[in-house]
């Protein structure tokens, strides 16, 4: 499957994710990419298949609830993983992002 989304857009998402949520990523690499003793979580790529890591020098993989094709579906896939991963390690999720 070819990646539904430009450049431009995934620059805008990682930079997003990178900038403004780098604790929720680092909560979902952690319950959800198999790296429960993670310390950082950098967001590397996404595509309509999954989101991905870096995570003490490995890429992590998080595969999406379903196929997206569409840069506006990415927000709510993300705070799907958020809300999954915080359920899976008994934090407390934020009302808001």
């Amino acid at each position: 499957m070819s990646n539904p989304f430009t450049d431009e857009a995934i620059a805008a998402i990682k930079r997003h994710m990178n900038d403004d949520h780098a604790a929720d990523a680092l909560l979902i690499v952690r319950a959800l990419g198999g790296r429960p003793n993670a310390t950082k979580a950098i967001t590397t790529n996404v595509d309509g298949e999954a989101i991905y890591f870096e995570a003490d020098g490995d890429e992590i993989r998080v595969p999406w609830s379903t196929t997206l094709t569409e840069r506006a579906q990415v927000r709510a896939e993300v705070v799907k993983l958020y809300e999954q991963a915080c359920a899976t390690l008994g934090v407390p999720a934020r009302e808001a992002h």
